[in-house]
């Protein structure tokens, strides 16, 4: 089983994280344009038990490559960080991916889209991602909350609050907030 362990920081720049990740020789690994599609039962009951479904398109913004994933996030556990079970299965053809998800009885819940440019600094990942409406994160995961809060604190993020909740959980309330009826969020 894996565990995903990481914090999630809004920032009002990246340029000023991304100084910091070069000037520590951190590695910069890929920038990545991803379509982020969330199924769901009729009757919601993976949000109900904390659980989430999706299928990510991963566009490499050098090369053009596409890879598309499923990926299950189980429910979240206690702790400091947002830390919870994540199962992924890459999968060949994502219209061909959605329309499975869809015969099982999953309906589309919500599409956004989002860039993110991946680093590498310690044992940790480091996301810098934007996206539409709510703006620019920083995500690092890593191998263990201690691990993770020491980068954190190494990119001058200590102060930021760690935000626990989804990117989906996010916009769905943004969406609702301003009242948005619309389900597939693009830049």
């Amino acid at each position: 089983m894996t565990i995903e362990i990481e914090a999630k920081m809004k920032v009002s720049d990246l340029g000023v994280v991304r100084s910091l990740l070069e000037k520590m020789d951190a590695t910069r690994s890929a920038e990545i344009f991803e379509i982020n599609t969330f199924f769901d039962t009729e009757d919601r009951s993976l949000l109900a038990a904390d659980q989430g479904l999706r299928l990510r398109v991963n566009r490499n913004m050098s090369t053009g490559e596409e890879t598309y994933v499923y990926t299950f996030k189980g429910p979240r556990l206690h702790g400091k960080l947002k830390s919870r079970e994540e199962i992924e299965l890459a999968v060949c053809n994502p219209r061909d991916a959605e329309r499975f998800l869809m015969a099982l009885g999953f309906v589309r819940v919500l599409s956004f889209e989002k860039r993110r440019y991946k680093w590498k600094l310690d044992e940790c990942s480091i996301e810098l991602d934007e996206l539409p409406y709510l703006g620019a994160f920083v995500e690092i995961e890593g191998p263990d909350e201690e691990t993770v809060l020491r980068v954190r604190e190494k990119l001058s993020l200590a102060n930021a609050p760690i935000i626990k909740s989804s990117y989906i959980a996010m916009l769905m309330a943004y969406l609702q907030e301003n009242g948005v009826h619309d389900r597939s969020v693009t830049f």
